[in-house]
């Protein structure tokens, strides 16, 4: 009767197993091939080689760029060296990179930058918030942008309990954001287990000084967070289950569910066209590539485009599509006077004339 039982229960242990693993790599779009749309007019950005992990743009053109992300499971290619802030102008012809100086008395050799957001005050002085991870834990910092120097001013790091495994952030005020919390950040196979058995139990969390609370739960992997240009709706990728989440920000900072937008391939990074209201997503074809890398046959990179996001029907159409040859692994995907920028994870900058 036990050996019954527990031959039993063996089955139904590899019928699970055996169902999570086509579920796995159906989520990860293991089989899925690449169709290439490439603009004629691209270029790759000297200097940024070592990934572009989240941009901002700002309304004049100045774009923030973090690089050098060092994330568990993913390749580096400058796996010793700290990340770094970098600054792109939109408005000259000939785009190029510059690497921002940060103040001393912040811990420069430990920086590790994943998502950026920024936020312009009433005397029109940019802040800028990072999501940093110094020795595996999760930080948002907080700089004063210099421009005239062209450098960073360190105000301040903000710790908190519900700040674990942050992704990235949005600032709608000062020191009033959203963020996202991802998977197990410090231990890749945890992240494994967490996105094989299909839990959603990560979350969006609200940060002020005076309060800090969820907001939006059930997800699988929240991941890219930005705001519509009239500050009342927020947009959450969700990478493993493939979607973009519409949210409703109310008076206390909640947020309601309002649709989800699906999509065919993993998505990363969000932004949003300041003038259209359009979503720019960044986004993995094939993650499959991503989790195995091998430069023979390296991660596609893929930028999609949602308009009439609050409509019933949101038309999506493809930007730029590429098997890995020119561009590995893109997270996001920012767009200033018809001039796109595609970042990654690890990989580089592309930047495009539409």
């Amino acid at each position: 009767m036990g050996k019954l039982v527990t031959l039993t229960l063996l089955g139904a242990f590899l019928a699970l197993l055996g169902e999570r693993l086509v579920a796995f790599r159906k989520t990860i779009n293991a089989n899925r091939e690449l169709e290439p749309i490439e603009p004629q007019h691209c270029q790759l950005i000297e200097g940024l080689e070592n990934g572009s992990e989240d941009i901002d743009i700002l309304p004049n053109g100045l774009a923030f760029i973090s690089s050098g992300l060092k994330y568990p499971g993913m390749p580096s290619f400058a796996p010793d060296e700290p990340g770094q802030i970098f600054l792109i102008d939109m408005n000259k012809q000939k785009t190029k990179a510059q690497a921002l100086s940060i103040s001393d008395g912040f811990d420069k050799g430990s920086f590790n930058p994943h998502g950026i957001s920024t936020f312009i005050d009433k005397d029109h002085t940019v802040y800028l918030y990072v999501v940093n991870h110094p020795h595996k834990e999760s930080t948002v910092e907080i700089f004063k942008f210099e421009k005239q120097q062209r450098s960073l001013i360190h105000l301040k790091t903000i710790k908190h309990k519900l700040l674990k495994n942050v992704n990235d952030i949005v600032v709608l005020g000062p020191e009033q954001f959203y963020a996202t919390r991802d998977h197990y950040y410090t231990n890749f196979f945890l992240l494994l287990i967490e996105i094989f058995m299909d839990l959603h139990w990560t979350y969006v969390l609200f940060y002020s000084p005076s309060e800090v609370k969820v907001v939006a739960k059930g997800f699988r992997s929240p991941n890219g967070i930005t705001v519509s240009p009239d500050k009342m709706y927020i947009y959450v990728a969700d990478v493993m289950a493939h979607n973009i989440h519409v949210m409703k920000k109310q008076d206390n900072w909640d947020l309601t569910p309002l649709k989800v937008i699906q999509l065919n391939t993993l998505v990363d990074n969000l932004t949003v066209d300041r003038v259209t209201g359009d979503i720019l997503a960044g986004c993995h074809p094939n993650a499959m590539k991503l989790l195995i890398y091998n430069p023979e046959d390296p991660p596609g990179s893929e930028v999609l485009r949602i308009q009439n996001v609050l409509s019933e029907h949101p038309k999506i159409n493809t930007l730029y599509a590429n098997n890995g040859s020119v561009l590995q692994g893109s997270t996001v995907a920012s767009l200033y006077q018809k001039k796109l920028l595609i970042g990654t994870i690890f990989h580089k900058t592309l930047y495009c004339e539409l």
